[in-house]
């Protein structure tokens, strides 16, 4: 048996993997805004309740002994909304700007991985069996999704996409990615972490498309209840779509 399978405590990468962390980036979308503009908080309040419950998830997460689905997706949806705040609150709040924001958070991602590198010896997702690299790992991944927020803002609004043509663009990319995977000799270290970052923009203008008023395009949705209800989904599939620990891509995966 191959020790990575064991000993890792993320979940190996399947379809099931992919939705959930659609739905996960989704409400990150929808929860974050419903704390920020429902509750009227604002964004820096927010950030500050989302990062502390990233902090408290990802605690948890490094001392698990093991692969425990619930907590994992705690984690990820503690990134999402944390990034939706952040990103909010650097575009708006701080006056940098969609394009600003995008740039400042791009260049903050790559630094993580770059630290990543010098440390670990390597940035692949595959064995994610020690603490430092689960910490470099959740990082970079609050990063990637705050940029990801920042992009589809940045597509959607000043872009001139709007909601649903933002959806489509980042659609057509993902799938871009996913035929560059199967038939090609990219790296798929590099294509992972594509993709993961491009499905917090996919998230967030679905996300928006319920949420928004009429007259910006969406649906005009409750957020509050747009949240319950796309949990509620997440719950429903990581019980019915177990997932095993693993890693990223698959270990036959080209690095």
């Amino acid at each position: 048996m191959n020790k990575s399978a064991v000993t890792s405590k993320v979940p190996e990468v399947t379809l099931a993997f992919w939705v959930i962390k659609i739905l996960a980036t989704t409400v990150g979308e929808t929860g974050g805004d419903a704390v920020t503009m429902t509750m009227r908080l604002g964004y820096a309040v927010g950030s500050f309740i989302f990062l502390a419950f990233f902090f408290v998830t990802v605690t948890a997460q490094v001392r698990a002994k093991s692969y425990r689905p619930f907590l994992y997706w705690a984690d990820i949806v503690a990134t999402t909304t944390a990034g939706t705040t952040m990103a909010d609150f650097a575009d708006r709040s701080l006056g940098i700007g969609y394009a600003g924001g995008s740039l400042i958070l791009f260049a903050l991602l790559m630094a993580s991985l770059a630290v990543w590198k010098l440390a670990v010896g390597n940035v692949s997702v595959n064995n994610i069996t020690t603490a430092k690299a689960e910490i470099f790992y959740w990082v970079t991944i609050l990063f990637s999704n705050t940029l990801g927020t920042a992009l589809g803002d940045w597509l959607a609004d000043t872009g001139g996409f709007g909601y649903e043509g933002g959806a489509l663009v980042f659609s057509g990319a993902l799938a871009l990615i996913a035929v560059a995977y199967y038939h090609t000799k990219l790296s798929h270290t590099l294509l992972f972490w594509m993709a993961f970052i491009l499905t917090r923009p996919l998230g967030a203008t679905m996300g928006d498309i319920l949420t928004k008023p009429l007259s910006y395009g969406g649906l005009h949705l409750s957020r509050i209840d747009s949240s319950l209800a796309i949990l509620a989904v997440m719950v429903a599939c990581i019980l019915l779509m177990p997932q095993r620990a693993g890693g990223h891509p698959s270990h036959s995966a080209k690095e």
